[in-house]
């Protein structure tokens, strides 16, 4: 067997395989652990960027909560404003018409008043010239002078 060509060529061809596939094996091993850490790291990578991306939806998530309960107290303040406007609406309005009302009775009451005076006046003036004319209409020469004589005897006691 050790005198075999055959046997010594094969083992020439093992040993050179061994020796060839040796460094080849190592390559191929270091480059497969090289890809494997290349794609592990890619993977923590990938797995860093969901991590932050679920932290932004979650951050963005409660923006945006925070933004709608801004915006419903937004709402209920200006809900809350206008019922409150419009109560103070109805208050000035009622006022107004309060002080209108009673700014067209003092009106009627002066009018009330100037009609009055004004019937008065008419009656007075109609009266005195009605006396006037009923005076004139009865009174005599006679009496006329009746009427003087008296009022100046009655002059002198008044006088005193």
């Amino acid at each position: 067997m050790f005198t075999d060509p055959s046997f010594w060529v094969g083992l020439a061809f093992v040993l050179v395989v061994g020796f060839l596939a040796t460094p080849i094996m190592r390559s191929v091993s270091g480059s497969l652990d090289a890809r494997a850490d290349k794609i592990r790291s890619q993977i923590e990578e990938a797995r860093k960027l969901r991590e932050e991306a679920q932290a932004l939806l979650a951050e963005y998530q409660r923006k945006q909560r925070d933004a709608l309960s801004e915006a419903e107290s937004i709402v209920a303040q200006a809900k809350e404003e206008a019922s409150r406007m419009r109560a103070q609406a109805e208050t000035d309005l009622e006022q107004s018409i309060e002080r209108r009302k009673a700014q067209a009775l003092d009106r009627i009451a002066q009018s009330e008043a100037q009609a009055i005076a004004s019937v008065r006046n008419t009656a007075v003036d109609v009266a005195v010239a009605a006396a006037e004319k009923l005076i004139t209409d009865q009174m005599t020469g006679h009496r006329q002078a009746a009427l003087v004589d008296q009022s100046i005897k009655d002059l002198a006691d008044r006088l005193n």
